[in-house]
């Protein structure tokens, strides 16, 4: 019964779970230690588990950060238009927006702090991540690579994920910095070759 609840709670989180949550299942610590030392669970860091048998899958990854958040991040910018399959920004560290009190840290990580608004974040099976014309606004705000930007906007166009009008607006509004990022991006990707 216990290892049924389990399976269920880390069918939601790419097979992780946390020590707490398996405390909460009936897992006592001592039981918790021996599921590590027989091999049936993985440990991934303090206090994040996975399932030895679990299947890896794509971005699963991105739930155990969200463990280790306490589901307090959102993976964002490079990270989240990864997900969406946008563009081709890559970057070496997991990208994660949190809560501007949060003070926890990890070397795998590159945090931005902002309280984002519900409508500027998408639900994904074990993690949250930000909507595609917020991941854009988001890298272009870090001035990014102009054709590179301008190809992932051009993308995200293309696949129905945005409108110019709307990436505008909203960019105006979060980020004016971001806005003339890209303006310039859309303006250079439509000049005609010289």
């Amino acid at each position: 019964m216990r290892r049924r609840r389990l399976f269920d709670l880390v069918s939601g989180q790419a097979g992780y779970f946390s020590a707490a949550q398996a405390l909460d299942l009936g897992y006592s610590y001592q039981a918790q230690a021996h599921h590590v030392a027989a091999g049936n669970w993985l440990r991934v860091d303090r206090g994040i588990f996975r399932l030895a048998e679990w299947v890896p899958g794509e971005h699963d990854e991105l739930a155990r950060w969200t463990l280790w958040s306490k589901g307090r991040a959102v993976v964002s910018h490079e990270s989240a238009l990864e997900v969406h399959d946008i563009g081709e920004f890559e970057s070496r560290r997991v990208h994660l927006t949190v809560p501007p009190a949060f003070t926890m840290r990890d070397e795998a990580l590159a945090l931005h702090f902002a309280k984002l608004p519900d409508g500027d974040v998408l639900e994904r099976p074990g993690f949250r991540v930000t909507t595609p014309l917020r991941s854009l606004i988001d890298v272009a705000a870090g001035g990014p690579d102009e054709e590179q930007l301008a190809r992932s906007i051009s993308e995200a166009q293309q696949k129905g994920l945005l409108t110019l009008r709307r990436l505008r607006s909203r960019a105006e509004a979060l980020d004016v910095r971001a806005a003339l990022n890209i303006e310039r991006a859309i303006t250079a990707s439509t000049a005609p070759p010289q």
